[in-house]
């Protein structure tokens, strides 16, 4: 009975957590249904250009925002004991090294722009897919910058911030979008560039407001005050590197796994690229409500584990399982009675809607093995235990999930389903793995050095 009791402080919490969390990820979603809805309507081809582009562009800004994840349960920890100053410069020094991660980030995905016309997309797709893809490359240093105030603010509990900034950011690209795809009230028709023009003037204004509600919020004052006085220094610096980096290719070998397979996907056609696109769109909505509960087992875990507290500890991420669990079950009920209708949200082409049905069948498979992995991997992360991942999602989506996806799509000719089949192959051993991981080091209060 005791044990139900904690359970259900646990579930208490991590909700007041995670859901503000969960409502700025679904903002995102819904922006991201928005964005596909209204340029898959202007033109097909311009739906397959975005497909591939954001496809792609989604494994550097993961890849990003693994590192920015490093600083979590940094933040968390020095929450947990009070240190508010401290907390504030370690932000200055994350906002540094994200914004030397963004410039290289840029640098590789300049060189991949070079290289486009040799990845086997179709070649009435270029035109689509070069100034879109030049558009969202801008954006990458703003997203850096975002990210790092963001995983500060749910460092310290304020999760409701950065809701409010990403429902607005949202609803400004929404709009954006409204006038520069369709050219409405005088503004000129840009199609798919005019959908990549209103992201990044979203993206903009929200690092924007985020920066003038660090510096003048009062629920900032004793972060700033440490921010101030803080200096750029090799110890924090290492600190956030031995953290991020690890978190970033964890994360980035998972959307690598997703990323590959839109470009095989690309060497069948472009119906299965927008088949994938909009299904893409869909698994993520799964992903990002997964990972907002996520965030929250990584806050509550750094949390006890700054106040060496281990049975909440480990409560806070079976917990926050549980919840992932319940989101789940009611998400794929309602994504698999609504299969058939999906497509024809999003296109009117009967060929993608077809497609898009049967790969429900594979993305229902893999969601308890995501749910699993997201848990634990952000359990782990508030652990600051991070180095394993690395290795973990090696072998999960580039040894097992990848070749799977080749076999099953190429050698057995199973096409777009085969290279579907992949993805729960590597996310249900990762997520074992994770789970294994966390057990082990938090069987007892000896078993790890909090």
């Amino acid at each position: 009975m005791n044990q139900l009791i904690s359970y259900k402080r646990h579930y208490k919490e991590l909700i007041f957590l995670g859901v503000p969390i969960m409502v700025g990820q679904l903002g995102t979603i819904i922006l991201g249904f928005a964005d596909t809805m209204m340029i898959g309507h202007h033109s097909a081809a311009e739906l397959s250009a975005a497909g591939f582009v954001n496809t792609i562009f989604n494994l550097a800004i993961i890849f990003g925002l693994g590192f920015s994840y490093g600083l979590t349960p940094v933040i968390g920890a020095l929450y947990g004991r009070g240190e508010e100053q401290k907390a504030g410069g370690k932000l200055k020094n994350s906002l540094i090294a994200n914004l030397l991660i963004a410039i290289l980030l840029c640098i590789v995905m300049g060189i991949l722009y070079l290289n486009l016309d040799k990845l086997g997309q179709p070649e009435e797709l270029l035109p689509f897919i070069k100034p879109y893809y030049l558009i969202l490359w801008t954006s990458l240093p703003l997203i850096m910058l975002f990210n790092a105030f963001k995983q500060f603010a749910d460092g310290i509990t304020d999760t409701r911030t950065p809701m409010w900034i990403l429902l607005g950011g949202n609803i400004l690209n929404i709009a954006g979008n409204y006038l520069l795809i369709y050219g409405t009230f005088g503004f000129p028709e840009l199609g798919l560039v005019g959908g990549g023009l209103s992201t990044l003037f979203a993206r903009l204004m929200m690092l924007v407001v985020f920066v003038c509600l660090f510096f003048k919020s009062k629920r900032y004052k004793p972060f700033k005050e440490g921010f101030q006085k803080a200096v750029v220094n090799r110890p924090d610096f290492t600190q956030l590197n031995k953290l991020g980096w690890p978190i970033a290719f964890q994360m980035g070998m998972e959307t690598a796994s997703f990323s590959l397979c839109a470009v095989m996907l690309g060497w069948l056609g472009s119906t299965p690229l927008a088949a994938h696109q909009i299904m893409n769109t869909i698994t993520t909505l799964c992903f990002m409500i997964y990972y907002g509960m996520g965030a929250a087992i990584a806050v509550r875990v750094s949390y006890f584990r700054g106040q060496e507290d281990m049975p909440n500890l480990r409560r806070s991420a079976f917990a926050g399982f549980h919840l992932i669990l319940l989101w789940g079950a009611i998400l794929c009920t309602i994504i698999f009675c609504v299969r058939h209708q999906l497509g024809s949200w999003y296109t009117d082409s009967e060929e993608v809607s077809q497609l898009v049905a049967l790969l429900v069948i594979p993305m229902l498979a893999y969601q308890f093995g995501d749910g699993l992995q997201i848990a634990f991997a952000n359990a782990l992360r508030g652990l600051a235990d991070v180095k394993p991942m690395m290795y973990i999602a090696f072998v999960a989506y580039i040894v097992l999930s990848l070749p799977t996806s080749y076999i099953f799509g190429f050698v057995l000719h199973w096409g777009t389903i085969g290279i579907w089949m992949g993805f729960p192959i590597g996310l249900t051993s990762a997520g074992v793995a994770f789970y294994l991981r966390f057990r082990q080091k938090t069987q007892s209060a000896h078993a790890y050095k909090l």
